[in-house]
């Protein structure tokens, strides 16, 4: 049973990482190359090569990604190396196989942040969708990856260094305009690759510390009729203990459960989160 199961999810994983690809490809070659928009990464590199040199993006992608590989393989090692592999060699065959969907659908871009915008939230199901099947998409996330094993640098700060220098570089080539709507294109992209991968928060989760537990507790349990879990915890100043009300509730109900914490308890200290998956409570 355990083998049908690992076999199912390998299969669906595989499906959707190739799907995920596909469509990164298609926003390339459809959106990115024909604007001459450097948003970083190994795909940011080739449209520059592609228009001072006439270089196959394609090629470029797959020269890079072949030597992050490498790289990964000799700091990372073999395990790490592998869920970057599929994508590595993908990637490169789907720019090149989708290539001539530019000259094939024509886009009128007239409105460029019109097409930025759409292109950011397809590339964002994208990202999402391959992350959430477990594979990386390699490229130079891999040399960010290698620094923060070897030196301890964090992964989100080099990434965005390397992607920055790239999209500077980009506009020095193709103007200041192109690197806003680089920016655009890439805060659009990363909005919608955490609705992909979390999902959109419905529910609140609220942390509650009172001198007035009981009458939360009644107020949430009777008036909002949601349950409630109390905890221990421990100052770090002062170190007192006291017990913290944890609930989830819908997010429509915000404004009842913060209003009531204030009417019962004006000095109460409470904070609420965003609550992406909540099972086994009824």
């Amino acid at each position: 049973m355990m083998n049908n199961i690992k076999t199912k999810n390998w299969l669906s994983r595989s499906i959707l990482i190739i799907i995920s690809i596909l469509i990164s490809a298609v926003v390339y070659n459809l959106f990115l190359l024909p604007l001459s928009l450097v948003t970083g990464g190994t795909s940011g590199i080739a449209t520059i090569t592609h228009y001072l040199y006439d270089m196959d993006p394609a090629l470029i992608i797959l020269v890079l990604s072949l030597a992050c590989c490498i790289f990964s393989f000799m700091y990372l090692g073999k395990e790490r190396t592998a869920g970057t592999l599929l994508a590595t060699i993908l990637y490169p065959i789907m720019v090149k196989v989708t290539a001539d969907f530019s000259t094939k659908f024509v886009l009128d871009t007239s409105d460029i942040l019109l097409v930025v915008l759409f292109a950011g939230v397809l590339n964002g199901v994208a990202n999402g969708l391959m992350y959430k099947s477990g594979y990386s998409n390699g490229g130079l996330p891999i040399i960010s990856q290698i620094l923060y094993e070897k030196y301890q640098i964090s992964i989100a700060k080099t990434s965005m260094i390397m992607n920055i220098i790239i999209v500077c570089i980009g506009g020095l080539f193709f103007g200041t305009t192109n690197v806003l709507y680089a920016i655009i294109y890439l805060y659009i992209n990363n909005i919608v690759m955490d609705r992909v991968l979390l999902g959109i928060s419905t529910n609140k989760a609220f942390y509650i510390m009172t001198k007035k537990e009981e009458e939360i507790k009644d107020y949430i349990i009777n008036s909002l009729h949601h349950t409630v879990t109390t905890f221990n915890v421990k100052g770090g100043f002062l170190e007192d203990k006291r017990k913290v009300i944890l609930t989830v509730i819908p997010s429509s109900e915000y404004y009842k459960l913060t209003e009531g914490i204030k009417e019962i308890d004006p000095e109460a200290f409470y904070v609420a989160t965003d609550s992406y998956q909540v099972e086994g409570a009824k």
